[in-house]
């Protein structure tokens, strides 16, 4: 679904600047302009119907997993295009979210509130952060080591044919 969005959108970019109740029909335009043009109900999901969390509510419900899946979709698209290191944390707490939305839908469980949510994945984030920077300074480290012993291998062999030319020549 997530790829049908981007491609409906244009971009990743694209995608990040729709807010959600552009996202949550995107795909449904035909539908949307003879809604309005006729004054009629406006459709509640475009692409996002294909989705299996909304597969997955009841018929009551749909609309608003719909329009929820929509706001994380619009969270999860903004984090991917804007952010500097790619992280799938983001995305999984976002998913469980929605996951336990169904769940207070079906059962009336409360689910954990976003901002404690999201707080979990930013500390999460921030140490999968570091150990990305951490070996990509490693690797750049052994990178600069093979290129400097290839330069001394380099200058030792020219110093050896110099060597050897003038032993030929002399």
């Amino acid at each position: 679904v997530g790829a049908r969005l981007i491609a409906h959108a244009g971009s990743l970019t694209n995608l990040a600047k729709y807010p959600a109740s552009t996202i949550q029909i995107l795909g449904a335009e035909k539908a949307l302009f003879r809604a309005l043009k006729t004054k009629g109900n406006t459709p509640k999901y475009g692409l996002i119907y294909h989705s299996s969390h909304i597969g997955k509510a009841s018929a009551q419900n749909k609309g608003r997993i719909s329009r929820y899946l929509a706001n994380k979709c619009a969270i999860a698209s903004r984090i991917d295009c804007f952010s500097d290191i790619p992280t799938a944390i983001f995305g999984d707490h976002l998913k469980q979210q929605v996951s336990d939305r169904l769940k207070f839908f079906d059962s009336g469980e409360l689910p954990a509130k976003n901002v404690d949510v999201m707080q979990i994945a930013l500390q999460e984030a921030e140490v999968e952060r570091e150990q990305i920077i951490s070996k990509e300074r490693k690797r750049k480290k052994k990178e600069k080591k093979r290129r400097k012993q290839a330069l001394a291998a380099a200058a030792l062999d020219e110093e050896q044919n110099n060597a050897n030319m003038l032993d030929a020549t002399a």
